[in-house]
């Protein structure tokens, strides 16, 4: 549905794209970490275990840089994580201030049973597209992610 604003034609076709832009990521996203529900783990909690995975073990400060995600949530989501014995956290013994988060062994095994299977809901979702489409929407989604 196109916007009703009734401002400019450069406005209304800004607009436009937003909405369309906006809908479709959320679509993609619903469909794409619908299975995550069948784990009971939230996108957040995913993306802290697939940070730590690929990423090994790091500061909730980077964890949240990482994963988009405010400070303060990223504690409830590890808080989360720990509860399950997903993750755990331990202090550096260097520099007492810092706490990295680690995949526990019950971590390791969920997130790497889970992540081929979230590739290949990714890879499907985004076949719809031609190679030279998905190179196309790569390309502009970084411009205009970095604003350029």
């Amino acid at each position: 549905m196109p916007t009703h604003y009734q401002g400019s034609h450069t406005a209304q076709r800004a607009l436009d794209v937003f909405i369309k832009l906006s809908r479709a990521a959320t679509a993609v996203e619903t469909r794409i970490n619908r299975h995550l529900a069948e784990v009971d783990l939230t996108v957040s909690q995913f993306g802290v275990l697939e940070a730590l995975h690929h990423l090994g073990p790091m500061c909730q400060r980077d964890i949240a840089q990482k994963i988009l995600k405010s400070s303060g949530n990223i504690t409830m989501v590890i808080d989360n994580l720990t509860k399950r014995d997903l993750v755990r956290r331990e202090r550096d013994k260097k520099d007492r201030r810092k706490v990295f988060v680690h995949l526990t062994d019950e971590g390791k095994k969920l997130i790497g049973e889970l992540f081929p299977k979230h590739v290949a809901v990714v890879e499907h979702e985004i076949s719809m597209l031609s190679t030279e489409e998905q190179d196309q929407l790569q390309a502009l989604c970084r411009k205009v992610g970095l604003g350029t």
